[in-house]
């Protein structure tokens, strides 16, 4: 699921822990994150205030963040992206991700904007 994130985007640990059901958390995710093998794009996901919540586990403590300003994603004074524009929300038959959906409506948008750019 992680890998399906596009290069400016990102998803949250429990939009993740949601779309995956029942026994999965965001703590959960937080930790696969953590051991997942090289070229898992782990950066794309975040905190559910768009915040980066590697500081304590990677070196340096900024890296997630300066790997994501490097695809485009912003960052705010408090370290904060705003989901409502980077949010990447997969296309899935799954129930949990229709209502993950209704509250980002403009994260929807913005998505099927740059969709339609890139075809």
């Amino acid at each position: 699921m992680v890998r399906r994130i596009p290069r400016g985007r990102v998803m949250t640990y429990g939009q993740i822990a949601e779309l995956l059901g029942d026994g999965y958390t965001p703590r959960t995710v937080g930790f696969c994150m953590h051991s997942s093998p090289e070229g898992t794009p782990w950066q794309r996901v975040v905190n559910a205030q768009g915040k980066c919540s590697t500081g304590k586990i990677v070196l340096p403590h900024d890296k997630q963040q300066r790997l994501l300003e490097l695809e485009g994603v912003e960052f705010d004074k408090n370290g904060r992206c705003d989901l409502q524009q980077f949010l990447f929300i997969p296309k899935t038959r799954s129930q949990n991700a229709r209502l993950y959906k209704r509250g980002h409506k403009k994260a929807q948008k913005s998505q099927n904007r740059a969709e339609q750019e890139v075809d």
